[in-house]
């Protein structure tokens, strides 16, 4: 995989850089497997804004990934690559004999006409999903269930991934990209292999005319605001905002623990390093 860079024939093109995306699909995705989206603008369901700067964007139908990697004990071919709008990896589409299409997220170095499986064990390949318990230390891994059964829910987006350090009884210990280390039931499914799309941290969009083709709106910092519209706004001069970085409502942020979920923290072996 590789980053595309231009010749400066306008002020945008100077500072575009894009993911070379020349080896994926370019024709419409699978009929069957996509599903019409309806675009929230950032409102919930009372029709109230809960996300800022949230709206437009290119129309785009939702592909539907299987997480759960429940096709078992069948193998399936790579009938081809797909770029996907709704996330920063790629996606694959995998045909079997005798089984339905399925979308699956494709991880690094894999390639139309390979195979694929998933089964409780299975052979240690790109691709091939199986039980935690049943995959050796040290092999990276992706799409990472949480509760057996329930879908994958961690190592999801471009270039991610985990290492498993070893077993804990009936629990694996994993290493995730973010260095924090956890216990998951060695009953979870996960996928071998990194996720494709590693360079996507590396591109840069050029122009803010894509952030609205994506959905995203302007936004206005609180420090070029007045006092009565947030609470970095006013002061003589240009100000850093104060000491503590607050949303509009006052509300501290930037730095500020948000995790509230004591039900799992017994999982946690460790955060990771301090930044």
């Amino acid at each position: 995989m590789s980053l595309i860079s231009f010749k400066p024939s306008t002020p945008s093109l100077r500072k575009t850089v894009k993911v070379n995306k020349t080896y994926l699909f370019k024709g419409r995705p699978e009929k069957l497997l996509t599903e019409y989206q309806q675009p929230s603008s950032g409102r919930n369901n009372t029709g109230k804004i809960t996300i800022r700067h949230r709206s437009g964007g290119a129309k785009k139908k939702y592909r539907i990934i299987n997480f759960k990697r429940n096709t078992m004990d069948v193998l399936g071919t790579v009938e081809r690559l797909e770029y996907d709008p709704n996330r920063t990896a790629f996606i694959a589409l995998i045909s079997y004999e005798d089984k339905p299409k399925e979308y699956i997220i494709a991880p690094t170095d894999l390639k139309a006409g390979d195979t694929v499986m998933s089964s409780e064990k299975a052979e240690i390949k790109i691709g091939n999903s199986m039980k935690l318990k049943n995959i050796a230390a040290g092999t990276s891994i992706h799409n990472i269930e949480l509760k057996p059964g329930a879908g994958a829910k961690l190592c999801r987006s471009a270039g991610t991934f985990a290492q498993v350090l070893g077993a804990n009884e009936a629990y694996i210990m994993v290493k995730l990209t973010s260095k924090e280390t956890r216990l998951i039931s060695g009953d979870c499914m996960a996928t071998i292999g990194v996720v494709s799309n590693s360079d996507n941290k590396n591109k840069k969009i050029g122009k803010a005319g894509i952030k609205r083709h994506l959905g995203i709106k302007p936004t206005v910092r609180g420090v070029a605001m007045n006092p009565v519209d947030h609470p970095h706004g006013g002061g003589e001069g240009r100000t850093s905002g104060g000491r503590h970085p607050t949303s509009p409502w006052g509300l501290k942020t930037k730095g500020k623990k948000t995790r509230t979920n004591k039900r799992t923290t017994k999982f946690i072996i460790s955060r990771g390093s301090k930044k």
